[in-house]
């Protein structure tokens, strides 16, 4: 018989970290499970979906009776039963084939599956001696800053991930879909060799829920040339890289535009919100009426109703009148930690370039649509 003591509390904590690329519906069930390996060098807890893998290494609060066992359990359920269990010590004991869970005078019986037969993914064997390393903190906002516009499911493969661009003392993320890009740069420890990696969308938003906010915690990413590798304390998330020419997003960032103006964030953005009730479900039309002193938001549906919002500004450019997806304007907005949102435009048929005054490493750019 193979014991495992933890409180519920660790437990749930070191789960939950690994519980985010395990997918309810798999082609293999046993990439429902996670994988429970003890040996010498410690408790490990995996879960895998063969694109990324997540391995997390259990303190001395998780106390293990064996000296070399491993076996997978249902991850989804188990969790459940943590969740609902009552706090204090909890007790996993396996063998021929069962987990046996007690907490408290509780007791659930699981199916278990071999630990031989669960799919690691293979470590690339070409990694730089030379790892990246920043805040994670920092990484963590940058991400927000930027994943909103990445694709999803977009025949073009390469835009359905983001770019990480790592040059000298500086390290560029970079997402788009083809309508819209966002661009944010942060500031590497040491300088570095330009190396280009495209992240899988899926990568990319579950490393973001799981970096850390405090100031004192690190990331270090080592590179392969078809995979990632990214630690973080007992963390350690591998994941394979996107293959694909990504667009050269330096071209599309206007430059000198001749029209700008600022605004206040939540003012345009709680305008564009009441605008937006009248878009159409698949036509999410906005108007936008630039002339001096004023900025006019206008839509119109298919039953003729119309919206419309005016916000003075100050602004003594030219007059403009161009069109946006109103979604890829509040999308923008509701990741913007600004108080101020500067828009520099050039006319109507131009991109429009949105930036933070307090942010200068971070840019929007937007492609007009006919209204």
């Amino acid at each position: 018989m193979n014991r495992l003591t933890s409180s519920r509390d660790e437990l749930l904590k070191l789960l939950g970290q690994g519980a985010g690329i395990v997918e309810r519906r798999q082609t293999l069930p046993i990439l429902a499970n996670v994988l429970i390996q003890h040996n010498a060098n410690g408790t490990l807890f995996i879960t895998s979906d063969m694109e990324v893998q997540i391995r997390l290494q259990a303190g001395e609060a998780v106390q293990t009776s064996a000296e070399d066992a491993a076996i997978t359990v249902n991850m989804r359920k188990l969790l459940d039963i943590l969740r609902a269990a009552s706090p204090g010590n909890v007790t996993l004991e396996w063998s021929d084939g069962k987990m046996t869970v007690r907490a408290a005078k509780s007791r659930f019986s699981l199916q278990t599956l071999p630990a031989e037969d669960f799919p690691l993914v293979r470590a690339a064997t070409d990694f730089s001696d030379h790892a990246l390393r920043l805040p994670q903190k920092l990484l963590k906002r940058l991400l927000g800053l930027t994943h909103f516009a990445m694709a999803q499911h977009d025949i073009r493969y390469y835009l359905n991930g983001m770019l990480w661009v790592a040059d000298g003392q500086q390290m560029h993320l970079v997402a788009t879909d083809g309508h819209r890009m966002t661009l944010a740069t942060a500031p590497l420890e040491k300088a570095v060799e330009r190396r280009e990696i495209i992240l899988p969308r899926k990568t990319v938003l579950e490393l973001s829920r799981l970096l850390s906010d405090e100031d004192d915690a690190m990331i270090d990413i080592a590179l392969a040339s078809n995979q990632a590798r990214l630690s973080m304390g007992g963390l350690e998330f591998t994941s394979k890289l996107i293959e694909g020419k990504f667009p050269d997003y330096q071209r599309v960032v206007p430059r000198s535009h001749r029209n700008m103006l600022q605004v206040e964030r939540a003012t345009l953005q709680a305008a564009l919100q009441r605008v937006a009730i009248l878009t159409n479900d698949k036509f999410k039309g906005v108007r936008v009426n630039l002339e001096p002193g004023l900025l006019r938001l206008t839509s119109i549906n298919a039953e003729q109703e119309e919206a419309q919002e005016e916000i003075d500004i100050d602004y003594g450019g030219d007059v403009i009148e161009i069109g946006f997806n109103i979604a890829y304007l509040i999308d923008a907005l509701a990741n913007m930690p600004s108080d101020q949102i500067r828009l520099e435009l050039q006319d109507g048929n131009s991109s429009a370039l949105f930036t933070m005054p307090d942010e200068p490493n971070f840019k929007y750019v937007v492609m007009p649509m006919r209204i």
